[in-house]
């Protein structure tokens, strides 16, 4: 049994790290063809976005490989293949409900990371890309890469789900989180400036949270951020197309404060 939760979980991990290569290198390339110059002078910090996102990558196939072996070889998990196993109305039920979970957790997860003492010890290593890049998505400490790899882990175990539907969450957590940090927005302007825009995050929203540190906490959603006043906008880049030369930390800190407590200090606008 241990021997073939090791093999899944190395198989998991290899798929994640490989699905992190071609997305981000993928999002990488096209920054480079329309946008060039862009990530110009950050090459060393390109080079630590995957270093981490690699020691990342095998922190969310651990979890993933015991999900694959839970379900393949004892079915213990709440994934199903059959389509006539479920109403056909309940797919898009699932895909909400997956998603709406994740980015809850995400939401509420990423506040308490922004908190002086987990900045410093875990959340820091995030946000040392000044500005991020296509290669930041999952540049993450082990200690949050792990908050990010067992949530959706733990939902095929309680809430049913096809697995077509699994892999479309996991296809739009993917794109979500390269997308969301490379400096500049794929989407059409009326999907991040018009009426969706209000609720759905993209680069623009997210772009804020770089900037400010203490604003724009969730991942797919604005929900959390309006029912908690921490949305604030979108960042600076939005007009223009692409962000600022150079995005620094908020100005508390770098006068000499606690770049932790600048972090979590205060919702926008306080």
């Amino acid at each position: 049994m241990l021997r073939a939760i090791c093999l899944s979980a190395v198989a998991m991990t290899a798929i994640v790290g490989a699905r992190y290569i071609v997305a981000s290198g993928g999002f990488a390339l096209a920054t480079r063809l329309t946008r060039p110059g862009l990530y110009a002078g950050l090459d060393r910090q390109m080079r630590r976005e995957i270093g981490w996102s690699l020691a990342s990558a095998a922190i969310y196939g651990v979890p993933a490989g015991i999900v694959a072996w839970a379900w393949h070889d004892l079915g213990w998990t709440r994934i199903y293949t059959d389509l006539d196993a479920r109403p056909l109305w309940y797919l898009p039920v699932a895909l909400f409900l997956y998603l709406f979970a994740h980015d809850s957790w995400f939401y509420w997860t990423h506040r308490w990371m922004h908190r002086p003492k987990w900045f410093r010890i875990a959340h820091a290593v995030h946000h040392a890309s000044r500005p991020p890049t296509a290669w930041a998505a999952m540049a993450f400490h082990p200690v949050e890469a792990l908050t990010g790899a067992i949530v959706i882990p733990l939902l095929v175990f309680f809430v049913p789900v096809h697995v077509g539907v699994l892999g479309i969450v996991l296809t739009i957590m993917t794109v979500m989180g390269v997308t969301n940090h490379m400096g500049w927005e794929i989407f059409p302007r009326f999907v991040w400036a018009g009426p969706l825009g209000r609720w759905l995050i993209t680069a623009s929203h997210h772009q804020r949270h770089h900037e400010r540190y203490g604003c724009n906490y969730g991942l797919y959603f604005r929900f959390w951020d309006r029912v908690c006043g921490t949305d604030d906008g979108l960042g600076d880049f939005a007009r223009h197309g692409r962000h600022r030369a150079a995005a620094q930390i908020p100005a508390a800190a770098g006068r000499g404060a606690d770049p932790g407590r600048a972090a979590a200090g205060g919702e926008p606008g306080r």
